[in-house]
């Protein structure tokens, strides 16, 4: 009954990536028109709201292309990002990051899933808790002063490039035997590397403490606005033994269901302004799906090397900004 399933959610994953899409920009772009003129001229400078709001779609659609591929998903490098260089409060920040999480992996995950990178009985269960914890992360996070936060996601970031860094025979993982909750779960499968010209199998072990992780990951997830996606794919990769490639397209599975559900607690509070996420949510989307072609022709070195320079830079840019040496 399981594999049916996944058949019929594959199936309709075109069908849901164009609702979605359709779903999103038109609420956002109904509000924004009205509060365009309102919002942006307090914290705008010598810019119009337009200038902005290009700057942020051609920012965003630079992030999707690489993010996909590197697996971390568009919010963790839309966050540290925006946040240093555009003039915007950071709670605003966070409340876009996770639109624009979402709408990364929307755009990419269809095409992912029909390359055989991305695999629902991986990422169902593990989605599952992530999206439970992160309602929990999202609410405390808005209680936090802003450069708290900022220190705590540079740290964290930095720990994930060392972890990453460090690690080795990373592309391609030696899982000994799968264990058996995975075993019942079907987390197991066969994608096809196009760079190498070959069919991969793949399975994981150490399940029960992978599915602990992702609670604590959610958490973060929602805490920092980010998506989480730098976390899911150490995880994933590093711990459960899944390949780097399938790690990284199904990471963007995880942050599907992760990010919709924290996004709900920012835009209760208010913490969500269109027109800073409309022009982002687009540009994100529109580079997430080239993102999704490169994944499937680059090798998995260069996908990890990717990995590790994106989040080195933003880990850093974080940090500082928290600590208040780079404003």
């Amino acid at each position: 009954m399981l594999n049916s399933l996944i058949c019929r959610l594959q199936s309709a994953g075109g069908l849901l990536k164009t609702n979605a899409m359709l779903l999103l920009l038109s609420m956002t772009l109904f509000t924004a028109g009205a509060y365009a003129a309102e919002t942006l001229p307090q914290v705008a400078g010598s810019l119009p709201w337009w200038g902005w709001a290009l700057a942020l779609f051609v920012t965003c659609f630079f992030l999707g292309i690489v993010a996909v591929p590197s697996g971390v998903g568009g919010g963790v490098l839309f966050v540290p990002i925006v946040g240093g260089f555009f003039p915007f409060h950071l709670d605003f920040v966070r409340g876009a990051g996770l639109l624009v999480a979402l709408a990364s992996s929307l755009a990419a995950g269809p095409s992912l899933m029909r390359g055989g990178l991305a695999d629902l009985r991986l990422a169902l269960p593990l989605a599952v808790l992530a999206s439970a914890s992160a309602i929990v992360g999202a609410l405390v996070g808005l209680a936090i002063p802003a450069s708290v936060v900022q220190i705590a996601l540079g740290l964290t970031i930095l720990g994930i490039v060392t972890l990453m860094a460090t690690a080795k025979k990373s592309e391609f993982p030696i899982v000994p035997a799968a264990d058996r909750l995975s075993i019942a779960l079907s987390m197991h499968g066969m994608f096809r590397d196009t760079a190498q010209g070959k069919n991969i199998s793949w399975k994981v072990h150490r399940t029960p403490l992978g599915i602990f992780l992702f609670v604590f990951i959610g958490f973060i997830g929602g805490l920092f606005g980010v998506g989480a996606g730098w976390a899911n794919l150490p995880v994933l990769n590093l711990l459960m033994g899944a390949p780097i490639k399938l790690a990284a397209g199904t990471s963007g599975l995880i942050l599907t269901l992760a990010s919709s559900s924290a996004t709900w607690v920012y835009l209760n509070e208010g913490s969500v302004l269109a027109i800073i996420a409309v022009p982002s949510v687009i540009g994100m989307m529109l580079g997430a799906m080239i993102g999704a072609r490169l994944l499937h022709v680059l090798r998995a070195s260069v996908v990890r090397k990717m990995v590790i320079s994106l989040l080195l830079f933003a880990g850093i840019r974080a940090l500082l900004k928290g600590l208040g040496i780079w404003p």
